[in-house]
């Protein structure tokens, strides 16, 4: 499908302006946002919708997990963020998307439990959802994460005190509530201890709801086990269960661990995904029984259109078709209805299984050393192993041996660097085959398949690539689109899967600005918060889709958290990008509407109707001052003040450019004379009429530019200093005491000051006899 870049070049702000205006569904955007002025992206030629950031909520942390999965509640307009790093989770007002302000933390440690059980201070929130009446349930690990989890409650609109909490599985990773609302399903992964010493079982968990907003009882709680599947033969051909401690009961269960849950439209049946075991575990929700595991199977590199770049060391961009297989390994699940049927969207990150002394991961170029089989002879793969070619590709020790374990028949790399549509009988109907690589390594070739925490070239090449972690689905305008994160590369793919056997792209944008590596920036000592603002979006990991009806602009909207970055983001979903410039705006200003021409003022931009812009940018004498982003709800109006300081006397000159992807449209300058920057003068008074030795010096300042400080100079000395509240121009009033002067004459003078400058009173005399 053909593609094209999705927005015009646009300069970067040279300062920013805070401050925020709203009219219909248009934004401003804050000071400091990891909202990129020019986000790497494409889209296709016929593109339905336009994906583009608004605002972002940043922790200013870099590489501490403390953005991960989202969830909106549109009642409240509150979007709750999971911070894996304080092990709570972030509440945002986004009424105001553009500029998402933190209200308070979801704090779980210390609650008591209907089991009797109370939440551990070390324990950590994984997990978020909320149903549409405002009850939310965080999945909580336990500390340490091999004991039992829990979820915990909490009213998506109250000020944060929980609800209650009940236990669960261990290592509850991630949480939903069924379409209907009346359970929570729980993916409980039971992941082994870092020592491999223990091991606990991984099920799903099946929660009934209360009807209300209220934590439900311990009974409610029931767990989907996969107990039925320890007998030997249970277990279908092709769900990996490898590893393990030797001599533990239930070893099968212990080894299937639950990553993520969907659930169908009629609130039936939850799909588990069991990453490492290259499976899916359906599970009826009225039982509470795993019914089914079946195998993901693996994708044929080999296979034009499902090439992969193997290599980190072949000097460039190579994507090519070699003789692997790649194992499916999705990290996100999510399910939709097409045609009245139900299919599963899968994000194929792939995920090894590295504890204790056990590493399956392993190149190419190492098999057959320190104790790995050796590729057999005649393997396609055997005369491939330079590091240039597929040598350095990490592949499975545990998949693809000959069945006496001698040598490797075929490898098995991580993940299928794609997304995939699914029957629920396992029967794949689409992916995306190469789409990933091809399309970042046309809008980003100098970072192609970069990591991260930093700006590389194929650093992630031998890996997994772009790795996509996780999607939501949503619909707009009638049709059903899939948004796929990019843990690595970073940004969203956006695909239409209305037809799931016919999927299309749509979009690639990426919030990340390549120019700041930021790892490399921070460890030469560059002020963490400072570098992730620059450098964008990093390590996208939850993403939840806003339904126009729910959004705070009216129009749909899609929020994600990113892992790297700490930051979470919410993007507008605007129709098709425009096909005419936007209309002329106008330019007007506030200054001297209180009667002073001071230095802090509001410039305001006004598109009265007509075509919209996605952006506008505002320039004083020449230079880009602040950048916004906006809501295209064309053929509304829209407005957006910019609150700029600090200036000085004297003429300066605005305009705006109204940008959108057809072009851009500037205002007519607009100028703004300031000659009350400083404060205006005070004049000073006594009151010594018995002129003895005691008085008092006041200091009024009737109207004007106001001080935020005073100085009282006795004959040229300083002798008293204070602060004053800017309140301009309502009047300001200073007094002070003198004591203790002999007979004879002072002379005084005030100097009133603020940012902007000084102004210094008329003398004052005052004779003592």
């Amino acid at each position: 499908m053909p593609v094209r870049g999705i927005h015009p070049p646009v300069a970067r702000a040279v300062a920013a302006a805070a401050g925020l205006a709203l009219c219909g569904a248009v934004l401003a955007l804050p000071a400091r946002a990891s909202v990129i002025d020019d986000p790497v992206g494409t889209s296709a030629d016929d593109a339905a919708i336009d994906l583009r950031a608004l605002g972002s909520y940043e922790t200013g942390l870099f590489d501490e997990s403390a953005a991960e999965v989202v969830a909106h509640h549109g009642g409240s307009q509150r979007l709750f963020s999971v911070n894996a790093y304080a092990g709570e989770v972030t509440v945002l007002d986004v009424a105001a998307p553009a500029s998402p302000t933190k209200l308070f933390a979801l704090r779980t440690a210390g609650v008591a439990a209907d089991d009797g059980s109370t939440v551990p201070a070390g324990a950590v929130a994984n997990s978020v959802t909320v149903r549409a009446d405002g009850l939310v349930a965080v999945a909580v690990e336990s500390d340490p994460k091999t004991d039992a989890g829990w979820l915990v409650f909490f009213d998506a609109a109250a000020d944060g005190a929980a609800l209650g909490a009940v236990r669960v599985g261990a290592l509850p990773d991630m949480v939903t509530i069924t379409p209907d609302g009346a359970r929570a399903v729980v993916a409980d992964e039971g992941e082994p201890d870092d020592d491999y010493t223990v091991d606990p079982e991984g099920d799903v968990a099946v929660v009934e709801l209360p009807d209300g907003v209220a934590a439900p009882s311990q009974d409610a709680v029931r767990i989907a086990d996969f107990h039925a599947y320890e007998a030997d033969g249970a277990l279908p051909d092709g769900v990996r269960v490898f590893a393990g401690i030797a001599g533990v009961d239930h070893p099968v269960s212990r080894n299937l661990e639950p990553e993520y849950v969907a659930v169908s439209a009629d609130s039936a049946t939850a799909y588990a995904v069991l990453q490492e075991a290259n499976a899916v575990a359906v599970v009826d929700l009225a039982a509470a029984e795993v019914t089914e595991i079946w195998p993901l199977g693996a994708k044929d590199f080999s296979v034009e259109g499902q090439g992969i770049d193997p290599s980190d060391k072949d000097g460039g961009i190579d994507i090519r078709t070699i003789p692997v297989q790649g194992l499916y390994m999705p990290d996100g699940i999510n399910a939709y209805t097409a045609g009245g049927e139900t299919y599963l969207v899968t994000a194929n990150e792939g995920d090894a299984r590295e504890w204790g002394d056990y590493e399956e991961p392993v190149r190419v170029e190492d098999l057959g050393e320190d104790g790995v089989a050796p590729l057999c002879e005649g393997s396609p793969v055997a005369g491939l192993t330079a590091d240039e070619d597929l040598g350095r590709l990490d592949v499975s020790r545990a998949s693809g041996l000959r069945a006496d374990g001698t040598c490797y028949e075929e490898v098995f790399a991580f993940g299928g660097r794609s997304f995939s549509i699914w029957t629920t009988d396992g029967e794949q109907v689409f992916d995306s085959g190469d789409d990933f690589e091809r399309i970042t390594a046309e809008v980003a070739p100098e970072n192609f398949n970069s990591d991260h925490g930093e700006s590389s070239f194929e650093s992630r090449s031998d890996a997994k690539g772009p790795e996509p972690e996780n999607m939501a689905i949503g619909e707009v305008d009638g049709r059903t689109y899939a948004f796929v994160g990019l843990e690595r590369v970073g940004g969203i793919m956006v695909y239409d899967v209305t037809d799931p056997a016919r999927a299309e792209l749509v979009q690639y944008v990426n919030n990340r600005d390549f120019s700041v590596s930021a790892e490399d920036a921070i460890d030469d000592g560059a002020d963490a918060a400072v570098t992730v603002a620059a450098a964008g979006d990093l390590g996208p990991e939850g993403l939840a889709f806003i339904a126009a009806e729910d959004s705070p602009t009216g129009e749909p909207a899609l929020a994600v958290g990113n892992e790297v970055s700490g930051s979470t983001t919410l993007y507008a979903i605007d129709g098709p990008p425009a096909t005419e410039v936007p209309a002329r705006g106008v330019l007007s200003d506030d200054n001297a509407h209180d009667g002073v021409r001071g230095g802090d003022y509001t410039v305001s931009v006004d598109l009265w109707w007509g075509q919209n812009a996605t952006q506008v940018r505002l320039l004083e004498n020449g230079e880009v001052v602040a950048t916004r982003h906006l809501v295209d709800a064309s053929p509304s109006a829209q407005h957006v003040d910019f609150d700029l300081t600090g200036r000085t006397d004297g003429t300066y000159t605005y305009t705006c450019e109204l940008v959108n992807a057809a072009g851009t449209t500037e205002c007519r300058d607009h100028r703004v004379k300031v000659t009350d920057a400083a404060p205006a003068a005070p004049k000073l008074s006594h009151d010594n009429h018995d002129k003895d030795g005691t008085y008092t010096v006041s200091a009024d300042l009737w109207w004007g530019t106001n001080a935020t400080s005073w100085t009282l100079l006795e004959d040229g000395e300083q002798v008293a200093t204070g602060e004053l509240t800017d309140a301009t121009p309502s009047a300001q009033h200073v007094e002070v005491p003198v004591a203790g002067r002999e007979p004879g004459r002072y002379t005084y003078r005030i100097m009133f000051a603020n940012d902007l400058g000084e102004t210094t009173s008329k003398k004052l005399a005052v004779r003592v006899k």
